[in-house]
């Protein structure tokens, strides 16, 4: 389903940046911070995106800062991400929420909310730093990397990610070790326009083991804004079935975040 793949690739584009965040922890013990993580952004902060497969407008995207919620006596920022669309006889209506840790920026819990071609199907995410491990839908712990993080939560990771044109990245982050490792290139600064305005941002190409969007000499790209708030303002993939493109068409700011 392409609305689907397309939300997948929007979530997993982020995967490499996250080691960078986590060298800059003053614990070696992903459970032991205490001082707030710092971020760019604040609860109630929105972001709206069309879906298109082609020329073809096929749906509509949020990323959405939601609260702040306690999770095992650990403070965390809720996220969610929804996609709804499609085609006729292919709708989806996906929904992906992140408890991520405010201090050690770690994942705590994951739910994908998923509606499509009439199936649903939900699948629930505890993660253990302390421990390495995770559970999926209540089933026995299995065997996870350093500081995990889940889908959602590496949109958010990169934004405070210092990245810099002509450099390769490669990390070894994703909570499924079989994933792993990830790696991303700055291609180039350009300025673009998408619907919610004109944007200089930084030009990423990801590179996703077991991913068929991000493969290795795939034509995957995001655009990053380079500024301070580093939100995701544009994707563009090639498929064999043609291209898929998310973009950014309108902002909420959060006070604390208003230049």
């Amino acid at each position: 389903m392409k609305i689907r793949r397309l939300a997948l690739a929007l979530l997993l584009f982020a995967l490499p940046m996250v080691n960078a965040l986590a060298m800059q922890s003053a614990s070696g013990n992903p459970g032991a911070a205490t001082a707030p993580f710092p971020v760019p952004f604040m609860v109630g902060e929105k972001l709206d995106y069309n879906v298109h497969f082609g020329p073809l407008r096929v749906g509509h995207g949020s990323m959405e800062v939601m609260g702040i919620v306690p999770v095992r006596g650990r403070d965390t920022w809720h996220t969610r991400l929804r996609v709804k669309g499609g085609i006729p006889l292919a709708r989806v209506d996906d929904l992906f929420e992140s408890w991520i840790d405010m201090a050690s920026f770690n994942s705590l819990r994951f739910v994908q909310d998923l509606s499509e071609l009439g199936r649903d199907r939900e699948r629930h995410f505890e993660f253990f730093p302390d421990r390495k491990t995770f559970s999926e839908n209540g089933k026995p712990e299995q065997p996870s990397v350093d500081q995990p993080l889940d889908d959602g939560s590496f949109l958010y990771f990169v934004r405070t990610v210092p990245l810099e044109v002509g450099k390769t990245y490669e990390f070894n982050r994703y909570f499924r070790p079989d994933r792993n490792p990830v790696t991303i290139k700055v291609l180039r600064r350009e300025t673009i326009t998408v619907p919610a305005g004109t944007f200089t941002a930084l030009v990423l190409q990801p590179v996703i083991k077991t991913s068929k969007l991000f493969a290795d000499g795939g034509q995957a790209l995001i655009w990053l804004s380079d500024d301070s708030l580093r939100i995701m303002v544009q994707m563009k993939t090639k498929l064999s079935f043609g291209s898929l493109s998310l973009y950014l068409t309108s902002l909420r700011l959060s006070p604390a975040e208003i230049p």
